[in-house]
């Protein structure tokens, strides 16, 4: 009977023992379930969800509570999650771990079998969302292939940039000798017979008070020769002033030549003198002389004339004394013959005409005219540009300058300017178009400024101007631009970094 009670002590020591050792394993186990990140259900084979943690819950709701008034969402993601477990279970996949996407997320899936109290055929479904790293993933692989782009353009840009120094050490430097050689500044520029032959006339004529016209085209430098005679001149330390009588209206130019009387118009509230009395001793410099009025050719001819003027609004002649020097790009003699400009006024000025050749007609000068522009701009742009190759200077030779020098200073200013390096290159030479270039098809003006350039060099340049056109337009508006280019934001901005293009710039 001891013996019995004694073996039943034991017994039941050993249940109770067993029993706080299950309680402690069961305790640990669903600590641990409770405090994992990865979401853990407890399904039952394709029909229910016996159990969530709390990681589930707040991912898809406390689905094993259901209620009448559930959230049918809640309801699309539970039998969205059973599909996914009968999908795995028949494609015999219970215990691999697997990815697949659920709504918007990317999940990390495992389905392990679970031995019920009862038998029952339950499954631990074990979730990871992947959505965020993916989407890392996938903006580290976005950078790399940016990366890889960007490292593939500056690879292409060192080849090129290779490819035409190998060029460049074929051909002479035509700025080598002539960058040494610094003309005084306000000095004319060129060596060429027809240039000398100007100076020594204007050294000749200087000295003298007689009228000087000076005629040429458009931007051969007619205000340079007025500049050197006036400095030649005996007059050179008495004041010089500078009239353009195309941009003056014509009352207001004689006001402004002769002065007016107090009264004279409305505004003149006192007597004012004008510029011939106010540079008495001195000299004047009568810009587009071929474009003033009858009237005010009347009133010129009397001051060369005579040297008097006579104020507007006023009667009695005020005498000065005034050498005039006038310039026109207009043929003043046609002019006469078809009765638009005076002859007797032709002849007073006409006494000495200094008449600049064209730079077409003296294409020697343009190397060291050339060099002058380099010089005067790469100080002004801090550029250290010293190389000329001599396949340059031979489309600058073949060009026929209707610009004459003031065109080739803007072609030489815009080619400095975007210099990249110490050399002007085929990708910086750009002509000015011309008034009367407008005959011609806008395909033949491109195609003039086409030869001996590449074909990607072009195109690079095609596209850069319709990216700089298009977000000008837009006023540096980088996302309206995208769109109506049509282009990925992220190769946009890699063309703008290309071309070094900066939309803060343009708004």
């Amino acid at each position: 009977m001891e013996s019995q009670t004694h073996s039943q002590f034991i017994s039941r020591r050993i249940i109770k023992g067993t029993s706080r050792d299950a309680e402690r394993l069961i305790g640990n186990q669903m600590s641990l379930l409770e405090t994992i990140p990865e979401m853990v259900l407890l399904v039952k084979a394709n029909d229910s969800i016996e159990y969530m943690n709390p990681s589930a819950k707040h991912f898809c709701g406390d689905l094993t509570r259901p209620r009448i008034n559930d959230d049918s969402e809640k309801r699309v993601r539970l039998a969205a999650l059973l599909r996914i477990v009968a999908h795995t279970i028949q494609e015999g996949k219970v215990g691999d771990t697997f990815e697949t996407t659920f709504e918007q997320f990317h999940l990390g899936c495992t389905l392990a079998p679970f031995a019920g109290y009862k038998d029952e055929s339950l499954y631990w479904f074990f979730i990871r969302d992947l959505t965020e790293s993916k989407r890392q993933f996938e903006e580290l692989s976005l950078f790399h292939t940016s990366i890889e782009t960007i490292l593939s353009h500056k690879i292409s840009e060192l080849k090129e940039s290779e490819r035409m120094r190998q060029k460049l050490a074929t051909e002479l430097n035509s700025l080598k000798e002539h960058l040494q050689e610094q003309p005084a500044d306000g000095k004319m520029v060129g060596s060429s017979r027809a240039l000398s032959e100007l100076r020594d006339m204007v050294f000749q004529v200087a000295k003298s008070d007689a009228t000087i016209l000076i005629t040429g085209e458009s931007g051969t430098g007619k205000e340079l020769v007025a500049n050197l005679i006036r400095e030649s001149s005996n007059r050179n330390n008495k004041p010089f002033l500078k009239i353009n009588c195309n941009a003056i209206n014509d009352s207001l130019l004689e006001s402004d030549l002769f002065g007016h009387e107090k009264g004279a118009f409305t505004g003149a509230e006192t007597k004012r003198k004008g510029k011939f009395e106010v540079v008495d001793g001195g000299t004047i410099f009568l810009d587009e002389i071929g474009d003033i009025s009858p009237r005010m050719q009347a009133a010129l001819l009397r001051v060369l004339q005579d040297g008097d003027i006579i104020r507007v609004g006023g009667n009695t002649p005020v005498k000065t004394d005034v050498r005039v020097i006038a310039a026109t790009n207009l043929d003043l003699s046609a002019m006469v013959q078809q009765g638009s400009f005076r002859l007797d006024l032709f002849y007073r000025l006409n006494i000495i005409n200094i008449s600049i050749p064209p730079l077409r007609e003296r294409k020697e000068d343009i190397l060291d005219l050339t060099t002058h522009f380099i010089r005067k701009y790469r100080l002004a742009f801090k550029k250290d540009i010293n190389f000329l190759p001599e396949s340059i200077l031979d489309r600058l030779l073949r060009h026929d300058w209707p610009g004459n020098v003031r065109e080739l200073e803007n072609v030489i200013q815009r080619a400095v300017l975007m210099a990249k390096n110490n050399v002007i290159t085929e990708n910086e030479l750009f002509f000015d178009t011309h008034p009367e270039d407008t005959d011609r098809t806008p395909r033949q003006n491109y195609l003039q400024h086409i030869e001996g350039r590449t074909l990607k060099t072009m195109v690079s340049d095609f596209e850069k101007d319709i990216i700089l056109y298009a977000l000008e337009k837009n006023h540096g508006n980088v996302p309206l631009t995208v769109k109506q280019l049509d282009i990925g934001k992220t190769a946009f901005y890699d063309k703008m970094k290309r071309h070094n293009i900066s939309p803060k710039e343009l708004k």
